[in-house]
């Protein structure tokens, strides 16, 4: 049997991935599942799983940044996206497994045979490697597709994002101003924990975060007033806090 871990913090994909994989692939045992990323690393460590199913995109550490918890991770690897990016090429340059959301039965099937020949070959610690050091290399730099074709901006030069009917205008550090096709949901799947979500229309870049001020706004180092919604402030404190 291989032992197997899911790691998704959206519960009905975990439900529906966890269906799949005991209706159709009875070599697998689930040994856990995860919907909190911080509890997984800690679960990976004490289980030694053969097998970790693990979602790229989650708030406050993304599936990388799990995988980067671990100095040589030892564990066969199989990543859920919603979304095809740079990243993808990465993972596929190291040979390790990946399945698009919607999961179908034919691309979890191969996904699935493929990490039962390397665990038989016991090539995720060189795999894995080989991925996190790709991932060191491009994780800074993602690409954005505009109306006159793609910009390359790295991640600490984006100042902050708004949402504007599907669209979403960007702003750089350089005052540079772009506006992509992709919508503001995108974008938080891409850019992970080093980016805030204070309202609904907006994300910010944490780095470039001047000051809070009290009628509830959050300066910019573009002298921008973002809103900062009342649902959010408690989470906003706690980040800063530990920033």
């Amino acid at each position: 049997m291989i032992r197997c871990i899911l790691i998704d913090d959206e519960e009905k994909a975990l439900k529906m991935l966890r269906k799949k994989i005991e209706k159709k692939f009875p070599q697998l045992e689930i040994i856990a599942t995860y919907q909190e990323p911080e509890k997984a690393v800690e679960g990976i460590k004490e289980l030694k799983p053969d097998l970790v199913f693990l979602d790229i995109a989650m708030p406050n550490m993304s599936g990388f940044d799990l995988l980067s918890q671990f100095d040589n991770p030892g564990f066969e690897v199989i990543f859920v996206t919603a979304y095809d990016n740079f990243a993808i090429q990465a993972i596929r340059h190291a040979a390790i497994g990946y399945i698009v959301k919607p999961i179908d039965d034919e691309t979890l099937a191969t996904a699935i045979a493929n990490a039962e020949k390397n665990i038989q070959l016991k090539t995720a610690k060189r795999n894995n490697k080989i991925l996190l050091d790709l991932l060191k290399e491009k994780n800074n730099t993602i690409s954005i597709p505009t109306q006159e074709g793609y910009v390359f901006i790295k991640k600490d030069n984006l100042v902050r994002l708004e949402g504007d009917d599907g669209y979403t205008k960007i702003i750089c550090q350089n005052s540079n101003e772009y506006l992509s096709s992709y919508n503001l949901g995108k974008f938080i799947e891409i850019l992970g924990h080093d980016f805030f979500q204070p309202h609904r229309s907006h994300l910010v870049n944490i780095k470039h975060i001047n000051r809070f001020l009290k009628e509830g706004y959050l300066e910019m180092t573009d002298k921008a007033k973002v809103p900062l919604s009342k649902a959010k402030k408690k989470e906003f404190l706690q980040i800063m806090s530990q920033s």
